[in-house]
């Protein structure tokens, strides 16, 4: 059984009472709301829409000092860094405006659970596991478009007014912006929506006492309403997907591919076989160089995309970018007053492009993209020259 409010859902489950905060993520009105309903509810346990490493960031704003940039670099982790980054500067440009803090109702969600001496409960899945789920669903093009569409968002300065958020909260609208969400990318939908309404609502029906109050983005709170009444496997939910059988032989079969294919031209046409050789080597090079230049990037890390894109674009396991950034994080190391203007520089294109973080950031980025297309465009020269020379 449940009862629905204004931005609030009470759920009834055995002997549990749930209730459920729909908030927007940057809107003054939820923080205050928030508080009014965790100080009358006086619930047994609070929990909150976030992760450990996402706690840690937003009770800790000096975190972003200890970062690494160089193993950043080498885990792998400089897209999901970017995508983060990207992700936080559209909520906090929208919060500036508003003249808010983005995560302000959560850590609200924080401080009034420490008041009343309620469990805090971290009910949100790891950050981590959910953009590798999506990451391992969305291959090369998807990939490339959602990477596409959070640059994009970096230029995006639209505004939007508080009434605005609060008319967000509405059923209908949130039903209507899951499915435009879907449309446009319907991989990400399971991981990125689904998933963790399923985790969500596990983990908000294990939090210990009687009485719940959670405080949730008001996306997630009709799909969790529906999940409640569900039992949900977490291990299942927190799974890192398989590696995949195939893949490495498709990665490792397209080099093989490229190469026989120059070989066997050069056996016939010595000059052709240089042509695609040649065609390869600019090709991934220059685009992998462009994308660094784009980004703005050292002399000599664009030197070294366009010398490692060639070599690397037939090896699947290493990637230009990562030489181009190491390169840059050498020459143009951030200090300590690069981190600490981080989260006000996000907030800005210009910002994104002069910090040394994120600049370094959209260099791994822009370089792989670049050479990804020059190894299509070049392979499909390669193709080309070599069915010319049958």
């Amino acid at each position: 059984m449940s009862q629905e409010t204004a931005n609030l859902t009470r759920v009834y489950l055995e002997d549990k009472e749930i209730i459920l905060i729909g908030t927007a993520h940057v809107s003054k009105q939820s923080a205050e709301q928030v508080k009014e309903v965790i100080d009358a509810e006086r619930p047994d346990s609070v929990c909150i829409e976030l992760d450990e490493p996402r706690y840690q960031t937003l009770m800790d704003g000096n975190k972003w000092k200890e970062t690494d940039i160089f193993k950043v670099i080498k885990d792998k982790k400089a897209t999901l860094l970017l995508i983060n980054l990207a992700l936080s500067s559209f909520q906090k440009r929208i919060a500036k405006h508003l003249g808010t803090n983005a995560g302000q109702e959560m850590i609200q969600g924080i401080e009034s659970a420490q008041e009343i001496g309620a469990n805090l409960v971290l009910a949100d899945r790891d950050i981590q596991i959910t953009f590798s789920r999506i990451w391992h669903n969305i291959g090369f093009w998807g990939k490339t478009k959602l990477l596409m569409e959070i640059i994009i968002s970096i230029f995006d300065d639209e505004s939007i007014s508080d009434e605005e958020l609060e008319k967000m909260k509405s059923q209908d609208m949130l039903n209507a912006m899951l499915q435009d969400f879907a449309a446009n990318f319907p991989k990400l939908k399971a991981p990125l929506i689904d998933e963790r309404n399923e985790y969500l609502a596990q983990k908000i029906k294990e939090a210990p006492g009687e009485k719940i109050v959670a405080v949730l983005g008001a996306a997630h709170v009709p799909g969790i309403k529906e999940e409640l009444s569900k039992e949900h496997d977490l291990a299942r939910l927190t799974e890192l997907p398989p590696k995949s059988k195939i893949a490495p032989i498709i990665g490792w079969s397209i080099p093989v591919l490229i190469l026989a294919l120059i070989a066997y031209t050069f056996t016939i046409n010595p000059s052709a076989g240089i042509q695609q050789s040649l065609s390869w080597v600019l090709w991934t090079g220059t685009l992998c160089a462009i994308g660094t230049t784009l980004a703005l990037g050292h002399p000599l890390a664009i030197l070294t995309a366009f010398v490692a894109a060639p070599i690397s674009a037939l090896h699947p396991l290493i990637a230009a970018g990562w030489f181009a950034g190491l390169v840059q994080a050498y020459f143009r190391r951030p200090n300590v007053g690069d981190f600490e203007s981080l989260s006000e520089d996000i907030m800005s294109i210009k910002g994104f492009w002069n910090n040394k973080v994120t600049r370094i950031l959209l260099i791994v980025v822009f370089a792989n993209l670049g050479s990804s297309i020059g190894s299509i465009i070049g392979g499909a020269d390669i193709a080309r020259l070599f069915l010319q020379n049958l």
